[in-house]
């Protein structure tokens, strides 16, 4: 920064010392170095006195005075003009500090938070009574906003706490013909453009859902920080099933796994929507529709793998104990697989889930994979949900793959046809897993640790012959983890786990957390 700007002599003022200008300083000056001369001439040769030291007298005390003052001024101007300065340049980076400091709590007082959002869901009004109390288990209809979007009227009670519903514009005027579907969906391929219509104020992103998508907001926050929602954003993820893909499209967000649509976007939608439908009567639903449009827009879909559609039947074990590393954003299809722990209900499943969902958001359902290498065990922990242990050891790379403990949204398709790699269910025996669910979690404040404990699965196994140590005389497993709000800030990586010592046979006592230096998952 240039910060030495001083005030040049001219800048003295005029009317001191009879207006002395420069140039009669100078002249002052020269006059003076004469006089010397002539004075060291006399002292040589006192007798030689010339014309012009007769003609040149000395300066007057007058002059010297004024030239004493004068360059006296002069140089308390320059000092006064340097600290002037010096004050300016201090004051100016002070302004620069305070303008970083603004600028970094504007930052954070405009990052993404679910004021923002707004949730559309697409609901039937057949199925409300029973579905809405998916919604119940995530929305707060205090720090939330959105609008149910049903094909006719229900009963309704505020005390409830879930979103406003609305009844969904007539369509019967596009055509649709498909003969496999329903023409349902074109009225929730338009949801985003009804609520965007509402005009809510201070939108930064749709969200869209169905009636049975439960979502985990806070890791839904997570995903929708990373983008910039002044942009054009098309967020969401695909079906587990590869002909589902297939048939539909690869770049098409699926509505059950929900999918998310910044602001200007949904502005863009909304303008040439309809004719864009008008030109697809024949597809299926409405995902596809809603896909048909963004390829028209020339928008493509940013793929976030937390998004689960779910296509898929009967027991999610091997998809949520294998979960990618990525943050659980929602669970879809709740009505079509089994519940997600055993011996409960659907619901009464998924608020066990909400327990641990609010210690620590960010782990939910993430996969550790470690050995106890006393007993010989490959043991896998999804936080916050079960804990495996297995005879044996089995490197990494075939843990992180999900166990096919389900089966494919076309039953006659074999195990080729998911979207992801899977491993069989083993036929050994001795390698069939010991499955251990969630029975409850809490946090120490004191050590400002979570708790989990997780109770085996008392199911009968086959006997194995193997000399090692058998699993079944395990009852519990505890799990020690530190919540980690910041996991998603850094570079995707799997937490590590580390088996502690127990002084209880029947417990095997597990820590997690962040990889230490040089902590590697090997066998």
């Amino acid at each position: 920064m240039e910060c030495a700007n001083v005030a040049p002599l001219h800048a003295f003022p005029s009317s001191l010392c009879n207006t002395i200008s420069i140039s009669s300083v100078t002249l002052l000056l020269q006059k003076m170095k004469d006089s010397d001369k002539v004075t060291c001439d006399e002292s040589r040769n006192p007798t030689l006195i010339t014309a012009h030291s007769r003609t040149s007298p000395l300066p007057s005390p007058k002059q010297m005075l004024c030239l004493i003052l004068f360059v006296s001024l002069t140089y308390a101007i320059y000092t006064l003009n340097l600290v002037k300065t010096s004050t300016a340049c201090n004051y100016a980076k002070e302004r620069i500090s305070i303008s970083i400091a603004i600028n970094n709590v504007t930052m954070r007082e405009t990052q993404t938070d679910l004021r923002h959002v707004v949730f559309g869901i697409a609901a039937s009004s057949k199925l409300w009574e029973q579905r809405k109390n998916y919604i119940k288990l995530w929305y707060k209809a205090k720090e939330m906003r959105g609008i149910v979007w049903l094909d006719d009227r229900v009963k309704t009670d505020r005390k409830e706490g879930l979103p406003q519903v609305k009844i969904s514009t007539d369509t019967s005027n596009f055509g649709y013909t498909n003969k496999q579907g329903h023409r349902s969906a074109i009225r929730i391929s338009r949801i985003v453009s009804e609520t965007l219509h509402l005009g809510l104020k201070d939108v930064r992103w749709f969200v869209m859902g169905d009636d049975d998508t439960v979502f985990v907001t806070e890791n839904l926050l997570r995903v929708l920080r990373k983008y910039d929602h002044n942009q054009f954003y098309y967020i969401g993820s695909l079906s587990e099933s590869h002909l589902q893909n297939i048939f539909f499209s690869y770049g098409m967000a699926y509505g059950g796994g929900g999918f998310a649509i910044s602001y200007p976007l949904a502005k863009a939608l909304s303008k040439m929507q309809d004719r864009c439908i008008h030109r697809y009567p024949g597809l299926y639903g409405s995902d596809d529709r809603m896909q048909a449009c963004m390829a028209e827009l020339g928008v493509p879909l940013t793929k976030e793998i937390g998004f689960h559609q779910y296509d898929v039947y009967g027991n999610l074990l091997g998809l949520l104990a294998a979960h990618p590393v990525t943050p659980l954003v929602s669970l879809h299809h709740l009505d079509v697989v089994e519940p997600i722990f055993p011996n409960a209900t659907r619901l009464e499943a998924l608020q066990r889930l909400t327990i641990p969902m609010k210690l620590d958001s960010a782990s939910l359902i993430q996969q550790s994979i470690c050995y106890d290498k006393n007993n010989t065990w490959t043991i896998s922990v999804s936080w916050g949900f079960a804990v495996q242990i297995f005879r044996g050891i089995f490197p990494a790379r075939e843990m992180e793959m999900p166990s096919r403990t389900f089966l494919n949204w076309y039953r006659r398709a074999d195990y080729t046809a998911y979207a992801f790699n899977t491993r069989p269910v083993s036929r050994n025996p001795c390698q069939k897993p010991f499955v251990f669910y969630l029975s409850k979690a809490e946090f120490n404040s004191t050590l400002k640790q979570t708790l989990s404990e997780y109770e085996r699965h008392r199911v009968p196994h086959p006997e194995c012959r193997w000399m090692m140590p058998d699993p079944s005389e395990v009852d519990k497993v505890k799990v020690y983890k530190k919540p980690d709000p910041h996991l998603w800030d850094r570079a995707p990586r799997r937490n590590c786990c580390r088996v502690m010592k127990s002084n209880n046979k029947g417990t095997v006592v597990i820590d997690v957390g962040i990889c230490r230096d040089g902590e590697v998952t090997e066998t």
